[in-house]
């Protein structure tokens, strides 16, 4: 599974009916890949695609095949996945390693971690189908449950951080994800080689907008000539807690609360990078 540490590929066991299992996955995996029709993936997983599970095979579910169609950014297999099997196509599967459920929204991760934004907007589109908010946003915050994941213990924003995915960033907080993680897209602005820079520094604008409240991290003040460099003099002492937020900051921090769809369409004059 291309989830896993590759590491953990080499533990897999080797009697006959799970190498069967492992090729049918495999060639499954391989279709996919190779973008084959929607009709054609769908036949061949209800009918001859098996994964062994718990000792015995079992049938390929549509949560597998949403992840294959994720990592091989598929957008028409993940729609009609999507549309087809709605909530239950985004549950998390077991851990092909240790046969437990990963828990964790490992769909989300995964799409980030791979920058399909596309699918990603298909994801976050589909948590509507949760009755209660509350249910959806526990789903945009979890953490992956297995330790055997690439992602263990880690949202699907702070993989978004890590990663320098400001695009995946953006729709995750759009569609309320807590805006945790500023301390990490700090650091990782801060060790941003030159050409990855700008898509740090786009992570960090975004999570200064959805912030509920203004922070406090005073502890940048032991290095203030290297951050204001980084930040710019009104964004650092806001930081500090020096200062109140830059004009623009201050009104984009408003229109994310109220309306935060429109962040994506500002012009180009307004897209939040270098507040000063």
């Amino acid at each position: 599974m291309p989830w896993l540490l590759s590491s953990q590929l080499e533990l897999l066991s080797s009697s006959p009916s799970e190498r069967q299992c492992e090729r049918t996955a495999f060639s499954f995996y391989c279709a996919v890949r190779e973008l084959q029709p929607v009709w054609l993936l769908e036949e061949t997983r209800r009918m001859e695609v098996f994964c062994w599970d718990a000792g015995r095979p079992r049938a390929f579910s549509a949560s597998e095949a949403l992840l294959y169609a994720v990592v091989h950014d598929h957008q028409d297999y993940a729609r009609y996945l999507l549309d087809r099997y709605s909530l239950s196509a985004l549950t998390a599967p077991r851990c092909s390693f240790c046969s437990r459920r990963s828990g964790g929204a490992p769909h989300l991760n995964v799409a980030v971690r791979y920058n399909r934004i596309s699918v990603l907007a298909m994801i976050v589109e589909a948590l509507k189908d949760y009755d209660a908010e509350e249910a959806r946003r526990a789903y945009l915050d979890s953490c992956g449950g297995c330790a055997h994941g690439a992602d263990a213990g880690k949202t699907a924003l702070q993989v978004a951080v890590e990663l320098s995915r400001p695009d995946c960033l953006l729709l995750l907080l759009v569609h309320g994800a807590l805006p945790h993680g500023l301390d990490a897209a700090l650091q990782r602005l801060d060790t941003a080689a030159a050409g990855e820079r700008r898509d740090a520094q786009r992570c960090l604008d975004f999570l200064l907008l959805f912030l509920p409240e203004a922070p406090a991290m005073r502890h940048l003040q032991d290095e203030t000539p290297h951050w204001q460099s980084l930040l710019g003099n009104e964004v650092f002492t806001w930081l500090c807690g020096l200062a109140p937020p830059p004009l623009l900051l201050q009104a984009l921090r408003t229109l994310a609360r109220s309306v935060p769809g429109q962040i994506s369409h500002l012009p180009a004059l307004l897209q939040p990078l270098s507040w000063p």
